[in-house]
């Protein structure tokens, strides 16, 4: 009996034995990893609508790197005005230049401003602003260029004087100055270099190294001379500065008109962020409107911008301008004076 016990329990661990050792020697079976509830985004913060006290609109003074006392009253006149007609919230922030300025308006850390042509243009570039209103002076919203050689020079002129109107087109006019040399009043003037360059090179005309005189009188001067250039550009008419009358009485004989370009250069303007809705803008400029026809708002533009009269404009109005802008192929941003 005893033996057969023994037998039966050398029996059953030899059975249990190959188990013992298949799980202590194989490999062991991984846990599978707790499932991690994915935790979810947090939800924006909803931004609310531009005008309110939480995000008012930003009105930009003239740039300065000097703030000015009488600038900043003028500019919280303009403020208080525009909400009172408007119901939005407005404060007022100044640049210390215009490149700073165009950055913020294409940023959104500005909304509304007054912009030079080129400021402007800069500004149109990416988009960011529409000029709503335009600076008006001697009744014209824009103003233009006109090429003028003395009258001894051989040039023939292309416009006629008593119908105030060319008699040919600028690729015509244009021609005779090819290899002729230029003077110009200075590298940034619109009516004196810029826009004048870029009816030459559109024309495909050639010129050598110009000359530039300061001021544009000046340049009728060297045009008079004959001494300095061969022909000239300056505004319309520049023939007439008072600083000539003096010393040159004949000078409307002597000088002559050889082809004027229309009346395309325009003047600063008041330009709104295209950040902010269609009907917003066009409520901002009613207001301005509005403001322009009370004593002290007008006195406040004329402060803070230099504005004396204001006239509504579509931005298509300034489509000729940059063209000329850019066929002269020069670089924007070297045309700012800061």
């Amino acid at each position: 009996m005893k033996k057969l016990l023994l037998i039966l329990s050398l029996a059953i661990l030899g059975c249990s034995l190959p188990v013992q050792l298949q799980l202590t020697s194989g490999t062991p079976t991984p846990s599978p990893a707790p499932t991690q509830t994915p935790t979810p985004a947090p939800t924006p913060l909803p931004t609310s609508e531009p005008g309110t006290k939480t995000n008012p609109l930003i009105l930009a003074l003239a740039p300065s790197p000097r703030p000015d006392d009488a600038v900043a009253a003028a500019g919280q006149v303009i403020a208080a005005f525009i909400e009172k007609q408007t119901g939005f919230t407005i404060v007022i922030v100044q640049n210390t230049s215009e490149s700073e300025l165009v950055e913020a308006l294409v940023k959104g850390n500005a909304h509304i401003a007054s912009l030079s042509p080129y400021g402007y243009v800069l500004a149109r570039e990416n988009n960011s602003v529409e000029a709503v209103l335009a600076s008006v002076r001697n009744g014209e919203l824009f103003y233009g260029t006109q090429f003028i050689a003395n009258r001894e020079s051989g040039f023939t002129s292309y416009f006629d004087s008593a119908r105030n109107e060319n008699t040919a087109e600028a690729v015509v006019a244009l021609k005779q100055f090819q290899d002729k040399k230029p003077c110009w009043s200075d590298s940034a003037s619109p009516s004196g270099y810029v826009v004048p360059l870029g009816l030459l090179m559109q024309s495909q005309v050639e010129t050598r190294s110009g000359a530039f005189i300061e001021g544009q009188p000046s340049v009728v001067r060297a045009v008079y001379a004959d001494n300095i250039c061969d022909f000239g550009a300056t505004f319309i008419d520049a023939r007439q500065s008072p600083v000539l009358e003096a010393d040159y009485p004949d000078v409307m004989d002597k000088v002559h008109v050889i082809w004027r370009a229309p009346k395309i250069i325009p003047y600063e303007n008041i330009s709104i962020s295209n950040r902010l809705p269609f009907e917003m803008r066009r409520v901002i400029q009613r207001a301005f409107i509005d403001l322009m026809l009370t004593p002290e708002g007008k006195a406040a533009v004329q402060t803070v911008y230099g504005l004396d009269e204001l006239q509504i404009v579509e931005d298509t109005a300034y489509d000729s301008f940059v063209l000329y802008l850019q066929a002269s192929g020069l670089e924007l941003q070297d045309l700012f004076k800061e």
